[in-house]
């Protein structure tokens, strides 16, 4: 296999979803004075390669239909480009060596990257086709990261950032569900037979009130860090959901990754936002 067929299988541009790693260190100011490169290192390649794994068998599974995808139909399992013994064979290899990868961490890590696993193959068999359960399948992959990253940087995770975790990744998780919708027009349940399921208008409203929770659990979870300068990331938050809803909206994809990686505002919004925050964490 040619190295870029490998990248596109593996989905290397999906791996940033792995610096929800790095959240509860970054955020609880112990990312740098306790910064451990080799355990850093091991902890986001072992999530990495079990993501992938995951995106492997979900592309093998979804075959028949993400070749008559007007965009999934170029994947490599999809082209034909990629067998399916080829592609399950290189599944596996990824599962041992993230699973081995977790372990050196510990237990409870390594149980994080199980329980991943078993909702993420659960998600490709049948979930993924069970209205809401669907939603929260994906969350849970955010979720689970959370927790995965303060258990590897011994970092306690408070509750509000864990409800604006949990909240952000119902709002994006929608907002991908609306955006294939809008995009797939009436061959969306063709593709994804849940989208059929659900009633017009109700993803949005979904996506709209966790958007709103969003702020509010944020906001809530900045006061009490007690540092005024950090209010100023608030707004920067709301840009940057008000533009992906904007995205959703406007038939402009709603693919979390996609969408930070393409849309220069949300980029720009999520370069400050990490400089601000990085800056009151760390600049006193």
């Amino acid at each position: 296999m040619h190295i870029v067929t490998i990248g596109k299988l593996i989905r290397v541009r999906q791996w940033l979803k792995n610096l929800m790693l790095f959240f509860p260190p970054f955020l609880g100011g112990t990312l740098i004075s306790t910064f451990d490169g080799n355990l850093s290192l091991r902890a986001f390649c072992s999530f990495s390669f079990v993501s992938s794994a995951t995106y492997i068998f979900n592309d093998i599974m979804d075959k028949q239909h993400d070749s008559h995808h007007p965009k999934k139909c170029r994947r490599p399992i999809a082209s034909g480009q990629v067998s399916i013994v080829t592609a399950l064979i290189l599944s596996v290899v990824l599962v041992l060596v993230g699973c081995v990868l977790a372990a050196t961490i510990s237990r409870y890590f390594l149980v994080c990257i199980l329980i991943y696993l078993v909702i993420s193959f659960c998600y490709s068999i049948t979930l993924k086709h069970v209205v809401l359960l669907d939603i929260f399948c994906i969350s849970s992959g955010f979720l689970l990261r959370l927790q995965a990253g303060g258990e590897a940087f011994q970092v306690h995770i408070s509750e509000w950032l864990f409800l604006s975790v949990f909240l952000l990744s119902i709002f994006l998780s929608s907002g991908k569900r609306v955006a294939e919708k809008k995009q797939l027009g009436s061959e969306a349940v063709i593709h994804r037979s849940s989208l059929g399921s659900y009633p017009d208008g109700y993803l949005d409203g979904i996506m709209l009130m966790t958007g709103g929770s969003v702020l509010v659990t944020y906001a809530m979870y900045v006061l009490t860090r007690h540092s005024p300068l950090l209010v100023i990331s608030i707004p920067l938050c709301c840009f940057g959901m008000m533009r992906y809803i904007y995205r959703v909206q406007s038939g402009q994809g709603g693919d979390p990754t996609e969408s930070l990686t393409k849309d220069l505002p949300l980029l720009v919004v999520g370069f400050l936002w990490t400089v601000l925050v990085g800056w009151v964490t760390y600049g006193g």
